[in-house]
């Protein structure tokens, strides 16, 4: 029974197309007609404002050869078709056949919408589907948007245009190409498949799937995307921007690359304002500098970098930690200027140099311009250096109001510790034994460090103290007031200047972003609700 009322069904729907194709096409008007059975046989010759009807689409022409057994019409000179409001064809030469339903237009074809028109040798329409498509050389004009293509579709209903093959949009602010385009005539929405460019005087982008609003100058790109500035470049596994606020925003596992500076920005979710010279970027967000040949990685849980190059200032929040060969730290903030070189640890500042721990109340790291080398390090207020000794449990220590030290090579070198100075120190000779405990006081200190280890102690005035054998100082009086080693928070590589929390947080990205790589394959839906979210989120 079922399958009774299903070949009734097909039966059915066959015999309304066939009743539908079998409508004739029906002349409402011709200044003459003749039949010449010599030159054009079984067809009706109209000439003079010619104008025929077909299911509701009106042909008028100069001059027309109607094939009344096939159904059938070739139209000459000043060709128009007609689809009530929805749709005009206007050529030189068509063809229409009634029985399919299907029209052929060439010679200077020209097909308007209601939103766009389509300039083009030769125009294929099909009615039944309701698609414009063409196969030469066309211009479509839209507003402000200029699209350029070798061929292309027009699906009517949708009033959106399709290019499969090479397709060039032109705006007077930029330029878009793609080989594989969706293109909404009414909404201005272009959808881009496949290797993508947008190209203008503010930036260059690059996508492989995105979607660009040409009317608001909105746009998600979300596969191998990246902006491109003078300056910089901005990468994510999905990019938000707004051209007309010149304002970007990138999720997952973003890297931002500056040419000039030479330094890279990374993180997972990030903004970038081109107008105020300012980057965003947090959660897991990192900030690589490359100074002397060697790489420096800042991390806090929120980077800022603002102002124009040569007066460009980078600020990291909330539990910052750095690292660099020989080279680490850690601090609540940090604030580091170009133009003066001078980097601040603000808050609770530890630098480990080597194996020497180094704290204080207020701590600078000092760069030179010119050399773009590490300059100099200040620690004010209660300074503390200390290190582990090389053999036994005891630790050497150098207390001391301020200290000022020198770089060579990238290395401190060169340290004086001054006011109200205090040392206890393990000395040992060259065969590693420990000749005696030096433990005094004085007005100032000199170190000098060769690979990160003290190599010579000079003290300077109002000195006191004495070389206590190891059995004669008590372990007591082997430690100043106020040490504390802190040698398990030293960050000891790259990798350890992220929190264990926030590795977690990475983990379930990677977990994220592994699943949307299931759906790469997935057809694009950007929503209104979805460029609203990202919006919000530019906005701080």
């Amino acid at each position: 029974m079922k399958k009774f009322l299903f070949c009734c069904l097909i039966l059915l729907s066959t015999n309304l197309i066939l009743a539908q194709a079998s409508k004739k096409i029906i002349v409402e008007h011709s200044d003459f007609a003749d039949v010449n059975q010599v030159e054009i046989p079984d067809a009706f010759l109209l000439t003079g404002n010619v104008r025929v009807n077909h299911d509701g689409v009106v042909l008028t022409c100069n001059k027309a050869y109607y094939f009344q057994k096939e159904n059938y019409i070739k139209a000459f000179g000043n060709v128009q078709i007609v689809q009530g409001d929805t749709l005009f064809l206007n050529s030189r030469y068509a063809e229409y056949n009634g029985n399919v339903k299907q029209a052929f237009a060439t010679g200077n074809a020209v097909m308007s919408s209601p939103d766009a028109t389509l300039a083009t040798d030769t125009i294929n329409f099909n009615r039944n589907t309701q698609e414009v498509y063409y196969n030469t050389q066309g211009t479509i004009t839209n507003k402000e948007n200029t699209l350029n293509s070798k061929s292309g579709r027009y699906y009517v209903a949708q009033k959106k245009f399709q290019f499969l093959t090479a397709v060039t949009i032109t705006n007077p602010t930029y330029v878009i190409k793609s080989n594989h385009l969706d293109y909404y005539s009414n909404s201005g929405h272009s959808y881009l498949f496949g290797p993508s460019t947008i190209t203008s005087k503010a930036n260059y982008i690059y996508t492989e799937k995105g979607f660009y609003d040409t009317k608001k100058n909105l746009a998600h790109f979300v596969k191998k995307s990246y902006i491109k500035y003078d300056d910089r470049v901005i990468k994510g596994d999905s990019l938000y921007y707004d051209r007309n606020r010149e304002f970007a925003s990138a999720t997952r596992n973003v890297k931002i690359t500056d040419s000039i500076n030479r330094g890279i920005i990374k993180g997972h979710y990030a903004e970038l304002y081109k107008k105020k010279d300012s980057v965003f970027v947090t959660k897991r967000a990192v900030a690589v500098n490359f100074v002397e040949n060697d790489s420096v990685y800042i991390h806090g849980k929120k980077l800022m970098v603002t102002g124009k190059e040569g007066n460009r200032i980078i600020r990291a929040f909330n539990n910052v930690r750095f690292f660099k060969k020989d080279m680490s730290g850690k601090c609540d903030s940090i604030h580091s200027s170009s133009k003066t070189a001078l980097t601040k640890m603000i808050g609770n500042p530890i630098l480990w140099n080597g194996e020497s721990q180094i704290t204080g109340d207020v701590m600078h790291l000092i760069g030179n311009n010119t050399t773009q080398k590490l300059d100099s390090l200040k620690v004010l207020n209660n300074t503390f250096l200390v290190s582990k000794d090389t053999l036994g449990t005891g630790y050497n220590q150098v207390k001391g109001q301020n200290l000022y030290g020198k770089f060579e090579e990238g290395k401190l070198h060169d340290v004086d510790i001054v006011k109200n100075t205090e040392v206890i120190y393990y000395m040992r000779n060259d065969a590693k034994e420990l000749i005696g405990i030096n433990k005094n006081v004085s007005s100032k200190i000199n170190l000098i460090l060769e690979k990160n280890a003290i190599e010579s102690i000079t003290f300077f005035k109002q000195v006191d103290g004495d070389i206590y054998p190891e059995k004669d100082l008590p372990e007591n009086a082997r430690k100043l007031r106020g040490l504390v080693w802190r040698g398990d928070e030293r960050v000891k590589s790259k990798d350890d200047i992220f929190p264990p929390e926030e590795n977690e947080d990475n983990d379930k990205i990677a977990k994220a972003t592994k699943a949307d790589e299931a759906k790469k394959d997935v057809p694009m839906k950007i929503r209104k609700e979805t460029l609203n979210y990202d919006k919000k989120k530019g906005k701080k």
